[in-house]
């Protein structure tokens, strides 16, 4: 078992094979590392995995810096804006996940690959993919196939739309299931297309929590049973949970909520506001009759804020939008973080919207010792986002940086598999070993 992972974690002694892509897959075998899981990514090196490392394309310094802000900004926004010689080891979207991790090569649609994937299926606990059903069929590493190598193996599964069905095969990303369950919608402007509503990808992360803990489950069920067993995690399913008071609003009521925006279905004022500064806001919600008089406090009593029609809830909901463009005009020249700190003195819900600088200089998070600093051979020195959530009786941090391509190639394939000399440099030589990409010779430094 790794030698990195830390013996007193509860998860010490599972091995995960990750066969995952984007992002919620690696989310959930990132849970599942922080708590002492062995996670051995495989990774074929032909064809790329798109939008994993970010290595189907190559750029040059140039091009990043003239990324900044833009649609491929997770990508391409490359520590200091330097792909580096091998940017598949320095893409900030991929290395956000990637930490506790191991990497190996190996492409396992291919016959010798899939022989090497049973061999690693039969001294292994648990599988996770999130591909789209017909890739992991035709490769054939579905339960049924894992089973025979290993009768006790447990396999996730995470398409978006499930194993049957007519949407089985549909390819997604986290914003097309937000689409396809309406969440999209729900979250676009009243005056704009939803077209024009930005990514924020929340089915990933949902599934990468939910699987972890069904894993945990089946972990338990085999403890007990001594069955392995295949989890089916739909994604765009899973998501559906979290709009359930949408979903109950229709059936009892057959209402279909129209696009919110930043409102609120009853409260107002509800929504993000102008403060001094280049880009900075505040949100501030105002769900009771006492928060409205403390704002209006706070504002120092304006004439507007007297009018009667906002005294009551109601009253203040009908004209949210005209007290948007008020309180804007005044909050526009408050600083965010002392409006904050006043109006949570006064019992108002408010809070400010942070970007990425903000919150590595939050007060709070650094405190608390949220962030902590990993030190990647080719990625640098940083500082990443640390543990959802924490034991009282275990200690944890984060323990390794996050893996390179095939930087676990010898302790996978010489130590787990134990393979000989000459069928490993068979092996590189058909291009299933290596460190990089075929045709992706690392860049003179």
């Amino acid at each position: 078992m790794s030698d990195f992972i830390p013996k007193h974690l509860p998860l010490h002694g599972v091995r995960v094979l990750d066969i995952t892509v984007v992002w919620a897959g690696p989310h959930c075998t990132q849970l599942l590392a922080e708590w002492g899981a062995e996670v051995i990514r495989i990774e074929p090196l032909s064809p790329v995995q798109n939008s994993t490392r970010g290595a189907e394309y190559t750029i040059t310094r140039e091009q990043s810096e003239k990324s900044r802000g833009g649609p491929l900004n997770l990508q391409m926004s490359y520590p200091d804006y330097d792909p580096g010689p091998r940017p598949w080891n320095r893409t900030p979207a991929f290395n956000s996940h990637a930490r506790n991790k191991r990497s190996m090569t190996c492409n396992i649609a291919t016959p010798e690959g899939r022989k090497i994937f049973h061999d690693l299926v039969a001294v292994s606990d648990v599988i996770v993919e999130n591909n789209v059903p017909e890739t992991v069929e035709r490769a054939g590493f579905t339960y049924p196939d894992a089973a025979v190598a290993n009768p006790g193996i447990i396999v996730l599964r995470m398409p978006a739309y499930g194993l049957n069905g007519p949407y089985k095969n549909y390819r997604s990303f986290g914003t097309h299931m937000e689409g396809m369950t309406g969440h999209h919608y729900l979250r676009s402007y009243p005056d704009l297309d939803p077209s024009m509503t930005g990514d924020a990808f929340t089915v990933d992360a949902a599934s990468g929590v939910i699987g972890a803990f069904a894993v945990l489950a089946a972990l338990r069920h085999r403890r007990r049973t001594g069955e392995g067993q295949q989890i089916e995690l739909a994604q765009a399913e899973n998501f559906l949970s979290y709009l359930g008071e949408i979903v109950l609003d229709y059936t009892m009521n057959g209402r279909s909520p129209a696009p919110q925006g930043n409102h609120h279905p009853s409260h107002a004022p509800h929504g993000v506001y102008p403060c001094a500064g280049e880009e900075r806001w505040i949100a501030i919600d105002i769900a009771t009759d006492a928060q409205w008089q403390q704002l209006r406090a706070q504002m120092g009593e304006p004439d507007w804020a007297m009018d009667h029609r906002y005294d009551s809830t109601l009253g203040r909901w009908r004209h949210r939008e005209e007290m948007d463009v008020l309180i804007g005009a005044w909050s526009r020249n408050q600083d965010r973080d002392a409006l904050f700190q006043a109006l949570t003195e006064r019992g108002v819900i408010a809070g400010p919207v942070q970007d990425e600088r903000d919150l590595y200089a939050c007060p709070h998070l650094r405190e608390r010792g949220f962030f902590e600093t990993l030190t990647s051979p080719e990625a640098g020195t940083h500082a990443y986002p640390g543990l959802v959530f924490r034991m009282s009786s275990t200690e944890n941090h984060l323990y390794r940086y996050p893996v390179r391509l095939g930087e676990d190639n010898e302790y996978v394939y010489n130590q787990l598999l134990d393979i000989p000399p000459e069928q490993e440099a068979a092996l590189r030589a058909r291009g299933q070993i290596s460190v990089d990409y075929p045709g992706r010779a690392p860049a003179p430094v």
